[in-house]
């Protein structure tokens, strides 16, 4: 495996934020037929070593391009935008609000007369918020500007907070399911 391409290239894809999924999983599952360590089972240290790297590259790019935020991550450092997600944060007050409210609704949703309802409701207005997101992503990614490229980040600065309250409403969910 030529550790000298990016992920796209990797699997053949065009480096554009709209990619197959299925095309993605395909050339995976192909590849991973190919380089899996068990193959080289019985082959020299070194063949041994080569293998269990590209299975790692493998398995991090396939991750990486797979799912929409990780992929426009990528993207953005591949044209020059490295990102901090761990300290980066949106500074849209609006947004920030809106994310507070919908977390106080979650903690309610519980003692609600109909919280599995309630639940539901949301699951899908945050959903849809995500693939609203994603959507304005595909868009601004278009673009190589500097004003996209910024426009990008602050996207996926949100969706890291809506796809974190979509992971608690599914918590929420199964505690109701055990209840």
């Amino acid at each position: 495996m030529d550790f000298t391409k990016n992920h796209f290239e990797i699997f053949g894809l065009p480096t554009d934020f709209i990619i197959d999924l299925g095309e993605l999983r395909n050339r995976y599952q192909q590849l991973q037929k190919v380089t899996h360590p068990d193959r080289f089972a019985n082959a020299s240290d070194s063949k041994k070593r080569q293998a269990m790297q590209n299975s790692v590259l493998l398995n991090e790019a396939y991750q990486t391009l797979k799912d929409p935020v990780t992929r426009a991550q990528y993207l953005l450092s591949l044209r020059g935008l490295k990102m901090d997600v761990q300290k980066e944060t949106t500074q849209d007050i609006s947004f920030l609000m809106e994310q507070m409210e919908l977390r106080e609704l979650l903690e309610k949703i519980p003692s609600l007369d109909d919280p599995d309802t309630a639940l539901a409701d949301m699951m899908d207005n945050v959903s849809q918020m995500i693939k609203s997101h994603i959507a304005k992503m595909a868009v601004t990614l278009e673009n190589e500007t500097f004003d996209s490229m910024e426009e990008a980040r602050e996207i996926v600065r949100k969706l890291q907070f809506l796809n974190k309250l979509y992971a608690e409403t599914e918590l929420v969910e199964a505690q109701l399911e055990d209840s």
